[in-house]
């Protein structure tokens, strides 16, 4: 997809037919119900949240974890409960069941018993309805789960949001700042005083992988992290042999 060197990359994002998030959160607002929010400890995630709390849309969070335990995404995690003064709840991501199912960096000892174990891969939607009913307390017919996504963070978000706009009646999610540019998410953070994790500072993005871009910083900067990482997946350390490392 083209992009205009003509467009104002100061201003929101516009696309033809699609509302403003501006309206958007006016509108989630002016509802005056909670919604959940697909809380990753990233910019976009955190961008989201702040967007929704100036609306004075009430924000209900909740964290998917890749591998369980690891303090460097807990200690965030308390961090950010601190600064908005909530709770998240934290939940295994539909990825660790994937891995687990798929025996990735899995032993082959360990195959038998996760095949037994028969673990559900449970997708987004399944979840945050169940977020609703058994946490919160909310009628998931009716609550939206926020995310971060942004049409100026790539084509294929663009074409998403050109195609089925801001709110997915059909999967009950919403992108409250899909307009927003990198320099709004910034200026919000900024505004805020609300810091990035250190998982900025390692991986320059938040923990998304058992590749060797995780890996690597986690082991150098975490390692009883890593050894966490190991008791779960003990054949990551092949990333390393890979990478002759």
């Amino acid at each position: 997809m083209a992009i205009n060197p003509t467009a104002d990359q100061t201003a929101p994002v516009v696309i033809d037919g699609v509302t403003p998030s501006a309206e958007v959160r006016a509108e989630l607002a002016r509802k005056g119900v909670p919604v959940l929010l697909a809380f990753s400890r990233g910019k976009d995630s955190l961008a989201a949240w702040l967007a929704l709390r100036d609306a004075g849309v009430e924000v209900r969070p909740f964290h998917f974890y890749l591998v369980p335990g690891l303090e460097f995404v807990d200690e965030s995690l308390a961090f950010f409960e601190k600064f908005f003064g909530v709770t998240i709840p934290q939940l295994p991501h539909p990825s660790l069941y994937r891995w687990l199912n798929n025996l990735t960096f899995v032993p082959p000892e360990r195959r038998l018993i996760i095949e037994a174990a028969q673990l559900p891969e449970p997708d987004y939607v399944t979840v945050s309805r169940l977020l609703c009913t058994e946490y919160y307390g909310l009628d998931p017919d009716t609550t939206l789960t926020a995310d971060g996504i942004r049409a100026a963070d790539s084509p294929n978000r663009r074409t998403a949001i050109k195609g089925h706009g801001p709110l997915r009646l059909h999967v009950m999610k919403v992108s409250p700042v899909w307009d927003w540019r990198i320099r709004h998410v910034r200026a919000a953070l900024a505004e805020n005083k609300c810091p990035l994790p250190v998982d900025y500072e390692w991986f320059n993005r938040t923990f998304d992988g058992l590749d060797l871009r995780f890996l690597e910083p986690i082991r150098r900067n975490a390692p009883a992290d890593y050894e966490r990482i190991l008791d779960w997946f003990p054949l990551c350390d092949l990333e390393f042999f890979r990478a002759r490392l």
